[in-house]
C-alpha cells in the first residue's frame, strides 16, 4: 500500500512503540491520528508529526467509537490501524499477601486484549466499505503482542495471557476479514527501549540488553516501526505473528 495521503490510526501513539510508528507513518506521507489515553501527550505528538491527537480509552466502546469517528471526520476512514496501547502490570498469582486480586488481572486483559479487539472491530468495519486498492486490498491492521505470549515469566500471568490472546486473535481475524481485503498481522516484540524500560537504572538496562543473543542490546521503537511499515507494504504478510526479539527466549524469572 502506498502510504501517501492514507489515513492511519495508532493507539498508544503518544510514546514508545506507538510514537515511533506514528512518526514513521507520517514521514511516509500518511495522515496520522494519534490515539492515546493521555490527551495532552497525544496532542503533543500529533503536533510534532503533523497529525491529529485524540484522547481514547481503547478498552471503552464509546470512547473508541467516538475517537475513530472523529479521526474519520478529519482524515477520512482509516485504511491502517496499528494497535500499540498496552500496560504491563506485574504480579504473582499467589503472593505474600494471598492470591492476585482479580481486578488487577482484569485490568490488564481489558487494556491489552479487549482494547486491541475493540479498535480492530471498529476500524475493520469502516475499512470493509472502502474502495479496493491493488489486489483488492482495503486495509491493514497490525496488533502488538509480546514474546511473553510464548515465554511468560513468573509474575507475568496477566500480561502473558493478555498478549497470548492477541496472538490467538490474529489468524481468525485475518481469515474472517480476508473477504473484505483487510489484512491482520501481529508483532511480538522482545526487550525494547520503551518508557517503562527507560525508567530502570542504566546498569539494569544494559544487563537486559546483554541477554539478547544478537544484537546484544535493547530494541529501539524505530525498529518496531520499520517492521510495521514493511508489513503494510508487503501484501503477502497476513494472519501471522512475527517475533521481533533478536532470538531472545525469556528465562522463567
Amino acid at each position: 500500500m502506498n502510504l501517501q495521503g492514507v489515513p492511519a490510526l495508532v493507539t498508544g501513539g503518544a510514546s514508545g512503540l506507538g510514537g515511533a510508528t506514528a512518526t514513521a507513518l507520517a514521514a511516509a506521507g500518511a495522515k496520522v491520528t494519534v490515539l492515546d489515553i493521555n490527551r495532552d501527550a497525544a496532542s503533543a505528538m500529533a503536533e510534532r508529526i503533523g497529525g491529529i491527537g485524540i484522547a481514547c480509552d481503547v478498552a471503552d466502546a464509546d470512547s473508541a467509537e467516538a475517537a475513530v469517528a472523529q479521526a474519520a471526520a478529519a482524515h477520512g476512514p482509516a485504511r491502517i490501524l496499528v494497535n500499540c496501547a498496552g500496560i504491563g502490570t506485574a504480579g504473582r498469582i499467589v503472593g505474600r499477601d494471598g492470591p492476585l486480586g482479580l481486578p488487577a488481572y482484569e485490568k490488564v486483559i481489558r487494556v491489552n486484549l479487549i482494547g486491541t479487539f475493540n479498535l480492530l472491530r471498529i476500524a475493520s468495519q469502516a475499512m470493509s466499505t472502502l474502495d479496493p486498492l491493488e489486489d483488492g486490498e482495503r486495509g491493514v491492521i497490525i496488533n502488538t503482542a509480546s514474546v511473553a505470549a510464548y515465554d511468560g515469566q513468573i509474575g507475568q500471568a496477566a500480561y502473558a495471557s493478555s498478549k497470548a490472546g492477541v496472538v490467538g486473535l490474529t489468524l481468525p481475524a485475518a481469515r474472517e476479514l480476508a473477504r473484505f481485503g483487510v489484512r491482520v498481522m501481529t508483532i511480538a516484540p522482545g526487550l525494547f527501549l520503551t518508557p517503562m524500560l527507560k525508567s530502570l537504572p542504566e546498569d539494569i538496562q544494559a544487563s537486559l540488553g546483554a541477554s539478547v543473543p544478537f544484537p546484544p542490546r535493547l530494541g529501539t521503537p524505530e525498529e518496531y516501526a520499520a517492521l510495521a511499515l514493511h508489513i503494510i507494504g508487503n501484501r503477502m504478510l497476513n494472519g501471522e505473528t512475527i517475533r521481533l526479539d533478536g532470538a531472545l527466549r525469556m528465562a522463567p524469572r
